[in-house]
């Protein structure tokens, strides 16, 4: 990743423990699995991706593939009336921008610190809008999630039971919100 260092093990950190804080989840079944699944792959897959200087190089071929296919699978699901669909859409929006930012590895010299995306591709679309429409979303959508976990949190002066731990419905949407701030953070250094 490009960027300070201390940014980059801070985004490892933050993503690796989101997913792993989504695979309990799935231990357990119920409607909530298929999400904590995208989650888990996107939060390990962006730790993956932050790593500065990994000494062994993933493939970028492989994040493209690997996402464009959760992105594929998340629109399939949307598409397939199921009652999440904004949901759905959501996390083929993640899964694109990891795409983009996999592209942007791809792109960058062999040797460069991390990778880069500002003369990248020559598309239709440059590489910069994609990347600002991007950090456009996951701005509003962090903001979006932000102000739908306050109520959540108990107000000074209301009565909590003792030793009480967050419901999972907090601690999803807190991981969520986690995972749109590293989506934000990465993209900025795209």
């Amino acid at each position: 990743m490009h960027g300070p260092e201390l940014v980059g093990w801070m985004l490892v950190a933050l993503c690796g423990g989101v997913g792993a804080s989504r695979l309990r989840p799935l231990r357990g079944g119920g409607p909530g699995r298929r999400a904590a699944a995208g989650e888990a792959l996107m939060g390990f897959g962006m730790a993956v991706m932050a790593v500065p200087d990994p000494p062994v190089q993933p493939p970028p071929h492989a994040f493209t593939v690997l996402f464009g296919a959760a992105a594929v699978y998340e629109l399939a699901l949307a598409a397939g009336g199921s009652g999440h669909r904004p949901h759905h859409l959501h996390h083929a929006v993640g899964a694109l921008a990891m795409v983009h930012m996999a592209l942007a590895m791809a792109s960058s010299p062999p040797g460069a610190h991390g990778h880069h995306a500002a003369g990248a591709a020559g598309g239709p679309v440059p590489a910069g809008a994609v990347t600002a429409v991007l950090l456009a979303y996951f701005a509003v959508y962090v903001l979006y999630a932000g102000a739908r976990l306050v109520p959540a949190v108990p107000r000074p002066g209301t009565a909590v039971a003792s030793g009480a731990a967050p419901r999972p419905p907090e601690v999803a949407a807190a991981c969520r919100l986690s995972m749109g701030i590293g989506m934000f953070a990465m993209l900025l250094a795209v």
